[in-house]
């Protein structure tokens, strides 16, 4: 099927990534939220982000100003019946994505397709919930989304090929790479990615390396271009947590356990740079280790 207008479910990092992809890309997107100051804080973002690739030279301004004119708000989850393909991308939290859909089925064209960015629940058992688990699928896009060039694609059981294949062009469109993962707890990426996270976090909790020395031996004695608890503030210490969870629920191995020092700084609200504290923290002008 032909994707012209994509409807997008959540205008926070990942949300307001994927708009602006999409709306590069020359598609016409209708962005939702629970808050309009929300959606409006995306758009922002979106044209403050484009502005910079402009000022670099990586932007055409004629590309921003017809991609900025092609996303429009969508404050009710009714706004977004016209989209040929809707992309959830709200709270890593299975109960919200649920609610999210038994609102939206209802609305959308029966012909329309349904996605899902999660970094790690099941794509089968949340199609599963809808009118069309035949035309869902997971498409995970990697953080920042402007940036990051890997998309993850994931079918679920009932996922018919022409969903799947309607979902890989939509993305080869975007300029992206897919990569094709099972339906799996954290698929791929992250099922290798979180667990280091988590080991990294252990590390600190026993006292074998502080915070800034974890990050400095990992950049430096692993060439990695941003150390683990640092990224792990990037991602959100609630998000890293959410996919730890459901690694040890869905696989049963201990091995996945979360670290107990990052449950502490979650329920702490310390959740990396959106809270201005998680691992370091960033209310001064440089981020502060804070153990």
């Amino acid at each position: 099927m032909a994707i012209q207008t994509v409807g997008i479910i959540g205008a926070g990092q990942m949300g307001s990534g994927i708009a602006h992809v999409a709306a590069q890309s020359g598609y016409q997107v209708l962005l939702h939220d629970i808050s309009g100051d929300r959606i409006e804080k995306g758009i922002a973002t979106i044209n403050g982000n484009m502005a910079r690739q402009v000022s670099s030279g990586k932007l055409d301004e004629s590309v921003r100003s017809r991609a900025m004119s092609s996303i429009r708000p969508a404050p009710a989850i009714q706004d977004l019946a016209g989209a040929d393909l809707v992309i959830e991308a709200a709270t890593e939290d299975e109960t919200v994505k649920r609610k999210i859909f038994t609102q939206l089925c209802p609305v959308l064209n029966p012909e329309a397709l349904l996605a899902t960015n999660t970094s790690s629940i099941s794509i089968t058992r949340m199609a599963a919930q809808t009118d069309r688990p035949e035309r869902f699928i997971g498409i995970h896009f990697m953080n920042p989304v402007p940036l990051m060039k890997l998309v993850e694609l994931v079918r679920g059981i009932a996922t018919e090929d022409f969903t799947f294949e309607a979902a890989k062009a939509f993305v080869v469109s975007l300029d992206k790479t897919v990569t094709v993962a099972e339906d799996f707890p954290a698929f791929i990426v992250n099922r290798i990615l979180l667990p280091m996270i988590n080991e990294a976090i252990y590390v600190l909790y026993e006292g074998v390396g502080s915070v800034e020395a974890i990050d400095t031996a990992m950049k430096l004695g692993a060439n990695h271009p941003m150390g683990p608890l640092q990224l792990a503030d990037f991602i959100g210490l609630d998000t890293c947590l959410s996919i730890m969870q459901v690694l040890h629920d869905g696989l049963s191995d201990s091995k996945y356990r979360p670290c107990p020092l990052l449950v502490k700084y979650v329920e702490a609200g310390w959740l990396g740079r959106k809270a201005g504290r998680g691992f370091y923290d960033y209310r001064g002008e440089n981020p502060v280790p804070t153990r």
